[in-house]
């Protein structure tokens, strides 16, 4: 069905026309199912964009709205009111809380219970709404509702379409209800830490669709970016509970799988997003890089770190100038425009190193250590200064310099004169200035929240912590 989008005070009376329609049928019971759906249709349409759109935000709109969504048996008819609802708490926030006040987070917590992925996406999104600006009890939800269940139910549902041998590629409205499912997870995980504990029984399920999911291009996109995120907030190390035997991050049967899957979408990441981008979108998955190896048996850790610090074919030129993967990141870690993405990959770096600021400069050169370990009040120790390289036995590998990581026998010769000792003060006292310059830089620079704005394609995007906007948040 095509609906002309209409403009200014003709928008406003077609609007509250609509409305009144659907009102008065509730009781008049008049219209015929396609008739009912049609106005629902038209009422969606004029209410993607929030300007004279009023009489859906207000109270009796919502209760309108929401009697059609929860109590209407017709299924076709119960999704396009919860459409129009889940549009509503997206644009306009004041709407949330007379959401909640209808008693509505309950019945969409209740219809998450069944196995439908139309529904999941339209339940999980309305209460993800409503886990900001609103009053809604999630503790209420899970003993009464059962809503820690439902979620781990929906996950394992969508898991078991990833068995060997099945397609490895979700349909749309399967990803779009597994996004919203695992972002709804995420939030109550991080606003109700004590209900962490409840999700751990979908940690393989998570496992199992990651590790065989095919990564999209860019890879840090739906869902990839929020299976990231999900397991973010979960109890990975089992510190909480022994739900399984064995971890399921380090399987027997491949005790690397899962780290090897998450430093392949973070390769593909650095290759295709931009500085810009991997700034709110890469810093989840290189905290979640960092959470695993804290906890992570010696064979991963050691299989973490031959991926992602520099091997000693890295040294043939000056660390990060090659195009591996760790000459990519630490490229990145002096970005200008990426402050938090440059302070995730140093810290990674550092940890990979035993957190040991001796190890780290040996990784990866004075040059690209001694910003971290200034700002995080760490003196870059003197015994760093015995250059040798990091992997191996240091004792027979070629000796290193420290400044710029790379092989002194690899260095080109320079037959010029030697420098003047006033060229060398004149030289370092330039180095200081730029330095200080960074370090003063770098104190200002603040990570952002993106205010609520629209895409280039008119769809909305709401006001939510910049890292879970990884794609637009499109209208229903």
């Amino acid at each position: 069905m095509d609906t002309l989008e209409l403009q200014g005070e003709e928008k406003l009376i077609e609007v509250s026309h609509l409305l009144k329609t659907l009102r008065s049928d509730l009781d008049q019971k008049a219209l015929q199912t396609s008739q009912l759906i049609e106005t629902l249709q038209k009422l969606r349409v004029h209410g993607r964009k929030p300007e004279n759109a009023d009489p859906i935000y207000e109270k009796e709109g919502i209760a309108t709205l929401s009697t059609y969504g929860f109590d209407e048996p017709d299924a076709i008819i119960c999704r396009e009111a919860l459409r129009c609802l889940a549009n509503a708490l997206l644009l306009e926030k004041a709407t949330r809380q007379r959401f909640v006040d209808l008693g509505n987070g309950r019945k969409a917590a209740e219809k998450l219970k069944e196995e439908n992925s139309d529904d999941e996406f339209l339940c999980s999104r309305l209460l993800f709404l409503t886990t900001y600006d609103s009053d809604l009890d999630f503790d209420k939800l899970f003993s009464e509702c059962s809503l820690g269940e439902s979620i781990n139910n929906h996950i394992y549902r969508h898991s078991k379409q990833f068995s060997k041998g099945k397609k490895k590629k979700l349909t749309p409205i399967d990803e779009l209800a597994l996004s919203e499912t695992l972002k709804l997870m995420f939030n109550i995980t991080n606003y109700y830490p004590h209900q962490v504990a409840a999700f751990s029984p979908s940690i393989p399920h998570i496992l199992k669709i990651l590790s065989r999911i095919e990564i999209p291009t860019p890879p840090l996109q739906a869902p990839v970016n929020y299976l990231v995120n999900s397991l973010l907030n979960l109890d990975l190390a089992a510190e909480k509970s022994k739900p399984f035997s064995t971890n399921p991050l380090f399987p027997k049967f491949d005790q690397n799988c899962n780290v090897d899957k998450l430093i392949n979408i973070l390769d593909q990441a650095v290759a295709m997003h931009k500085p810009s981008d991997l700034e709110t979108l890469a810093v989840p998955l290189l905290t979640l890089l960092r959470k695993i190896y804290s906890f992570a048996p010696e064979g991963p850790r050691k299989y973490m770190e031959w991926l992602l610090l520099p091997e000693d074919n890295d040294r043939d030129l000056p660390i990060g100038q090659s195009n591996t993967l760790s000459s990519r990141l630490l490229r990145l870690s002096t970005s200008p425009v990426a402050p938090s993405l440059r302070d995730g990959i140093s810290a990674l770096m550092f940890e990979l190193s035993g957190s040991n600021a001796s190890e780290f400069v040996r990784n990866v050169g004075y040059g690209f250590a001694a910003g971290f370990l200034m700002s995080h009040d760490m003196a870059i120790p003197e015994s760093a200064k015995e250059a040798y390289s990091s992997k191996g036995n240091k004792e027979l590998n070629s000796a290193i310099n420290p400044i710029t990581g790379q092989r002194f026998d690899a260095e080109p010769v320079d037959n010029g004169p030697e420098m003047t000792e006033e060229e060398k003060e004149r030289e370092a006292e330039r180095l200081f200035v730029l330095f200080e310059r960074y370090c003063l830089l770098d104190s200002k620079t603040l990570l952002t929240i993106t205010p609520f704005d629209y895409g280039t394609d008119g769809i909305a995007v709401a006001d939510y912590p910049t890292f879970l906007q990884a794609t637009c948040y499109r209208s229903c």
